[in-house]
Order: structure tokens, then C-alpha cells, then sequence
């Protein structure tokens, strides 16, 4: 299952079913877990960990030291979930002390092409990054997001749950759960409705997370006033709450919705 040409270390621990692709090389610190592809000329290096069927294709480069001139040479890790695929030439690169010293992807994930993904990131289950989309350091990524190509995101942003950047986007603040983002710098266009709905969303559900994305975004309300008449109107709906609670907790700002435009999924 390990091609001629491949170089693996001795340490390099490898569950008996990995195959390994022609010239691929294979540090140390590597772990792999079972039904994992590591395709040729790959590279996977540093304290990292690939869960079970894990997929890597041609010229990625897995677990390299960050682009980060703050970097000391500490022993960061790189995490990679069950099922996630890796494709042609896509970098990861391993935690930071200044991140808890761990990079993570998690489970059922798809990276397309040429995207990149920094230091000390955390990226949920079921995430898309598209070709040649990028990803600064410290950036967290809800599950079920879905980033377009030749999208950029700034460092220590946050991307919601069920999100969606369209393609080009340069996101600079916190993306709301749910929400899309468009243009330069990108600005919330309305709610994901066909994405929820393709994952099981009942209609009313999104009526209440289009309805907590208008009272937010498009009532002229202070923030603070918005989200306290919101978590009074739905106490017990969970997607709404979770909306309150990561507008509650950004750091960097919320990015705003686009004025003078009709929001861009159709009504119920």
C-alpha cells in the first residue's frame, strides 16, 4: 500500500490500510488513521493527525510550519476529520503558541484546489473552501459553511454556521450564521435560505432566522436593542439564540448588511 518511491519515517504512525501515493513524503510526527489516500508528490509533515479516510490529493502540502514571523519553532499540531478530502495542491499549516498551538479541520470537509487554510484556524464539520480560497490565522468556521472561490478572509474573523461567502469576497469582520456575504468589502445580502433548506431546515425555521436577520439588519435598530427584542420574541429558538449569541461574542465587529438592495433569497 506504500509506493516504491514514497518516503515515509520510521515513526511515522500509519494504520496498516493507508496507501501512499508515488513520491509522497511522510514525516515523523505523522498520524494516519484507517481507509486514509495520501496521494503522490503530498507532503505531510509536523505533529499532525489525519482521522479515518482521510483523502489527499496530488502536491498538497499537510502540517508545514505557518507564514508566521512570530513563529518560534514550537511543536504546533494539525488535526484533520474522518472523511475530509484534501485536494490538489491545498496548505495547512500547524498551531502557534499565540493559538493554543493547534490547527484544526474537521469532519466531512472539502478543500478544493489551491485554497489555504493558516495557523491555529478551527474549521467545523461539513465546511467547503472552494478553489483558491484563503484563510488567515486564527480563523474559527461553523459547521456546514460554504466559502466560495478566490474568497479572503482576515485573521481572527469568524464565519457562522450554514454560512455562505460568495465568490470574491473579502470578509474583513464576523459573517452571521446563516447569512451571505457579498462584493468588497462583503456585506451580508440576506439569508442562506436554499442552503438550510437543502439541509432540512423546516419553513419555520428559516421564517425565524430571516425574521432575526431583518429585526438585526434591516429595522435601524442598535444592535444591542436588536438582539435583546430578538432573544424576547423566540426564548426558546435555537437558531435564532445561536445568531444572538455569536453576535454577542464578536470581537472584530459584525459585517453589515448591504443597504437599498431587496434581500437576495426569495420569500416563503
Amino acid at each position: 500500500m506504500i509506493h516504491a518511491t514514497a518516503i515515509v519515517d520510521s515513526h511515522a504512525e500509519l494504520d496498516p490500510s493507508v496507501e501512499v501515493g508515488p513520491y509522497a513524503v511522510i514525516g515523523g510526527n505523522v498520524k494516519a488513521g484507517p481507509g486514509c489516500i495520501i496521494g503522490p508528490h503530498t507532503v505531510v509533515t509536523g505533529h499532525t493527525t489525519l482521522g479515518a479516510k482521510v483523502q489527499i490529493f496530488q502536491g498538497a502540502s499537510v502540517g508545514e510550519v505557518p507564514q508566521d514571523l512570530k513563529y518560534e519553532g514550537e511543536p504546533g499540531c494539525l488535526e484533520i476529520g474522518d472523511g475530509t478530502k484534501i485536494r490538489e495542491c491545498v496548505t495547512l499549516h500547524i498551531g502557534t503558541r499565540d493559538g493554543g498551538m493547534l490547527t484544526r479541520v474537521g469532519e466531512g470537509c472539502l478543500l478544493m484546489a489551491y485554497s489555504h487554510v493558516a495557523h491555529d484556524c478551527r474549521i467545523g464539520n461539513r465546511v467547503i473552501l472552494a478553489n483558491c480560497s484563503a484563510l488567515a490565522g486564527h480563523i474559527e468556521v461553523g459547521d456546514n459553511a460554504i466559502i466560495s472561490g478566490h474568497v479572503a478572509v482576515h485573521q481572527f474573523s469568524r464565519i457562522g454556521a450554514h454560512a455562505f461567502l460568495s465568490g470574491g469576497s473579502v470578509v474583513g469582520q464576523d459573517v452571521m450564521p446563516f447569512c451571505i456575504t457579498q462584493g468588497d468589502r462583503a456585506k451580508l445580502v440576506g439569508i442562506n435560505a436554499i442552503g438550510l433548506r437543502r439541509h432540512g431546515f423546516a419553513s419555520e425555521r428559516v421564517r425565524a432566522i430571516r425574521a432575526a436577520f431583518r429585526t438585526i439588519f434591516r429595522e435601524g435598530r442598535q444592535l444591542d436593542q436588536a438582539l435583546a427584542l430578538l432573544g424576547e420574541r423566540y426564548p426558546d429558538q435555537a437558531d435564532v439564540q445561536q445568531m444572538i449569541s455569536f453576535a454577542r461574542g464578536s470581537k472584530r465587529g459584525l459585517a453589515h448588511a448591504r443597504r437599498g438592495e431587496a434581500d437576495v433569497e426569495s420569500a416563503d
